[in-house]
């Protein structure tokens, strides 16, 4: 019975604690392994990622809600799609809007899609993850 009391306590200290800030994120943002692999030079994603374009990514291991890819110049930038700074619910999944900004449609927090700078509500980045680009293949590695 006490080990059951003190388990009740810990449990309930975690869920009130759930959302508190962590340095990129808050910390009920899910802690997913990020793998994904593709190849950019699909039509997809070739006519998608010209000109500095963008595209989200729903591949297998690539996030609860998948992620944004977005391109510019020879580089490319990667944004988790759960917002970084509310816990996740029904409407915390980013969106790019007008091809220049990141939004959370919660409660309406933006960053400028290029290079995920907060721009209004939030002050925290949207979570990105590293990616390296093999030119001879043409695949993109995703991961985190």
């Amino acid at each position: 019975m006490r080990y059951f009391i003190i388990l009740l306590t810990v449990s309930c200290l975690n869920i009130f604690n759930a959302c508190s800030n962590q340095n990129d994120t808050v910390s009920c943002f899910p802690n997913q392994i990020i793998n994904a692999q593709i190849n950019l030079n699909l039509p997809k994603y070739y006519t998608e990622l010209s000109n500095n374009g963008w595209t989200y990514i729903s591949e297998q291991q690539s996030g609860t809600r998948g992620l944004i890819l977005v391109k510019y110049g020879n580089d490319y930038k990667v944004y988790d799609r759960n917002a970084p700074h509310l816990c996740p619910d029904a409407l915390t999944t980013l969106e790019v809007k007008d091809n220049i900004k990141i939004i959370c449609p919660k409660d309406g927090a933006e960053w400028m899609l290029l290079n995920g700078t907060p721009t209004k509500i939030s002050s925290v980045p949207p979570k990105t993850y590293v990616s390296t680009y093999n030119a001879a293949t043409g695949i993109l590695s995703i991961y985190n």
